[in-house]
């Protein structure tokens, strides 16, 4: 029983999430050969001030960049 947890920012439409979904299922599918029914996926999804990145927290890494 494949178990993904997919940790992204904030910001990802209901749209998207599910395009998410439907396309690891679909790897899981034609790589593992798991069955849909097993596989279980959980989107977290994090504030960008709580998720670090390149030393920074990410919306400041992201202000960064705009400058």
């Amino acid at each position: 029983m494949p178990y993904v947890n997919l940790q992204i920012t904030t910001g990802a439409t209901r749209e998207e999430k599910a395009q998410l979904v439907k396309e690891i299922t679909s790897s899981l599918v034609n790589v593992l050969g798991k069955k849909p029914e097993h596989i279980h996926i959980v989107i977290q999804e994090i504030e960008e001030e709580s998720w670090g990145y390149a030393g920074l927290l990410t919306d400041d890494w992201k202000k960064q960049q705009d400058e």
